[in-house]
């Protein structure tokens, strides 16, 4: 009798498409190879977010991946990263589930059976990360990030992850959307660790021109869902608007006494500074609210399917 030494997990690998024609079948064959060797079952699903050049041609007449555990999901429209990768975890079966959204492959194949093992020592969220910092832009938003969030997990640059399906259905828990996957996992509650590698002589990255507009999006919603930075601008910009009318008043005191104005201009000054404060106040209060109702409110399943398919 045969002992096989492979997991008994069953191990579910989503993974982004948009216009990979060059590196989709190469990537595909590489994950592939290690979740092989190293798990009974598993299955891969393939999140096509309207891809306008050759990858699903490629992947349709690839003949290595015949056979092997392969879904599409086809999107509707271009609905961007965080909202494609949702709907792929949405048909996910495994007990464990791989997020590769970023087809830069410049780490070990080893890492990927690593993540896996480091998970089940008791983590439920492992990230695998290069130790080369981020871009200026991409390094401006996490220290922005970080600097308010109250999660203790700081977050970075990652190439993928690997998530227990309690950490899934926590993340469900919270919201039914994701507007930004990583901040959810951060602020989940539950244990998370990063692997940290040396990057390899890799594939060119995407340009980010095809995916500028949802990252613009995405990183300012994430900014007023996730921390507090909003609501210290707006306290800041309403101590500074009370200032100066605060500063307005006194000066219409000072030349009330000191000199002639028209008739009414002083009375007219009081009136306008102290409402400007009040307004001000109310406003900041507002605000405060209203990001407390977008918290609330963004719960709402977001992303359109054309179709699933089998590769």
């Amino acid at each position: 009798m045969e002992i096989s030494n492979k997991e008994k997990k069953l191990i579910s690998a989503v993974v982004y498409l948009h216009n990979e024609q060059d590196r989709i079948v190469g990537f595909l064959e590489r994950i592939i190879n290690v979740l092989d060797q190293r798990f009974e079952t598993f299955e891969v699903i393939i999140v096509n977010d309207c891809s306008y050049d050759g990858s699903v041609e490629n992947l349709r007449e690839s003949g290595p991946l015949r056979g092997c555990n392969i879904s599409m999901v086809n999107m509707s429209v271009h609905q961007g990263l965080e909202v494609s990768m949702t709907a792929g975890i949405d048909l996910s079966m495994g007990d464990f589930v791989y997020e590769f959204d970023d087809l830069n492959a410049d780490y070990a194949e080893s890492l990927i059976a690593d993540a896996y093992f480091h998970i089940i020592k008791g983590f439920d969220i492992v990230s695998v990360a290069p130790k080369k910092q981020n871009t200026f832009l991409s390094g401006f938003f996490y220290r922005l990030f970080n600097r308010y969030s109250k999660s203790k997990y700081k977050l970075r640059s990652e190439r993928f992850r690997i998530l227990s399906r309690r950490a899934i259905n926590r993340a469900y828990s919270i919201s039914k959307s994701i507007p930004y996957r990583k901040a959810l996992y951060a602020n989940s509650g539950l244990r998370m660790d990063t692997l940290e590698y040396k990057p390899q002589p890799g594939q060119a990255r995407k340009s980010k021109k095809e995916k500028g507009v949802f990252r613009n999006r995405m990183a300012l919603n994430s900014l007023i869902i996730y921390t507090n930075l909003a609501f210290r601008i707006s306290i800041v910009i309403t101590i500074v608007l009370f200032s100066l009318t605060m500063f307005a008043g006194i000066y219409a005191f000072i030349v009330y006494f000191e000199e002639e104005p028209i008739e009414g201009w002083t009375t007219t000054m009081l009136l306008m500074s102290g409402s400007f404060s009040g307004l001000f106040f109310i406003l900041a209060i507002i605000i405060k609210y209203l990001s407390l109702i977008v918290e609330l409110i963004y719960s709402k399943k977001t992303y359109l399917v054309e179709s699933v398919e089998k590769l």
